[in-house]
């Protein structure tokens, strides 16, 4: 079989089974695959080129993504050999390849505690930045998201988005109703209309604006951070699992989630102790 109907074959099976933005990943990358490889039989692959193929294709790239980019070819293949070709080897499974795109290090991120970041935002005196920040921290947003929001988005206490990471079609946050409220005010103050983006800053721009107000406060923060903090509150407070995945953090997967979560400190092991039994 060539690698060109190979990948026919593999993209009309995600076409059918899969997300959006999973059909996105494989048109990506088997893209740039065919371009080398099209004409060639798919099981005269061998090793060394994938390995030279998906070297090239994450130079200067984060492990993480030379490992989803590792995975996302091995499942094509599997998905070839366990369907038309069972006597097929799959050439990302040798010692060297998979060493070479290994799972990265779990990295621990900082949970930043209640009090750490209502400061950061009492601090901020700058209606927008503040309702940036509560939208994030309150509201479990992503940065990109908070930067979409147009007036038309704000249904109540709910906002839409359009488009959203997921791939689904559309997604709804919940904000609490005093951050609602103030971002009706600041829409009508600012008189921007319903097809306007309600903070028409770049990525960049709100990436620093972040880091000068943890700075203010004395720590390191990332927008991210922020999302996180809303998980990791929620889920400290008594809200079910289910509720801080599928509601706050939009994530489709419980594991995704769980990875959010901060690590318990000391300091709240021993309060939550005195807590139930003090």
């Amino acid at each position: 079989m060539k690698v060109a109907n190979a990948i026919n074959f593999c993209q009309q099976y995600h076409k059918i089974n899969s997300r959006p933005n999973t059909v996105k990943n494989y048109e990506f990358l088997l893209g740039k695959f065919g371009k080398l490889y099209n004409d060639r039989e798919i099981d005269s692959i061998t090793t060394e080129e994938i390995i030279s193929f998906l070297a090239g294709m994450s130079e200067g790239r984060k492990q993480n993504t030379k490992r989803s980019r590792f995975t996302t070819l091995s499942a094509f293949l599997n998905l070839i050999i366990n369907t038309l070709l069972p006597e097929m080897r799959n050439p990302c499974q040798s010692p060297a390849a998979k060493n070479l795109f290994r799972k990265p290090k779990t990295y621990q991120w900082t949970i930043f505690d209640k009090d750490t970041v209502d400061e950061a935002i009492f601090r901020t005196l700058n209606a927008r930045n503040r309702i940036m920040l509560e939208l994030m921290a309150r509201g479990g947003m992503r940065i990109s998201e908070v930067l979409g929001l147009k007036p038309a988005d704000i249904d109540d206490q709910k906002l839409l988005l359009h488009d959203p990471k997921s791939g689904r079609e559309q997604e709804i946050v919940f904000i609490p109703k005093k951050i609602c409220g103030r971002l009706l005010d600041y829409v009508r103050y600012k008189g921007i209309r319903a097809d306007q983006r309600i903070f028409p800053i770049t990525y960049a721009g709100a990436r620093k604006m972040v880091v000068k107000v943890g700075e203010m406060v004395g720590i390191k923060l990332r927008p991210h951070d922020l999302r996180r903090h809303a998980a990791t509150y929620a889920s400290r407070s008594g809200v079910p699992i289910e509720i801080v995945s599928k509601i706050i953090l939009r994530h489709s997967d419980l594991s995704t989630t769980q990875r959010y979560l901060g690590k318990v400190s000391d300091y709240e092991a021993i309060r939550w102790i005195e807590n139930l039994y003090g």
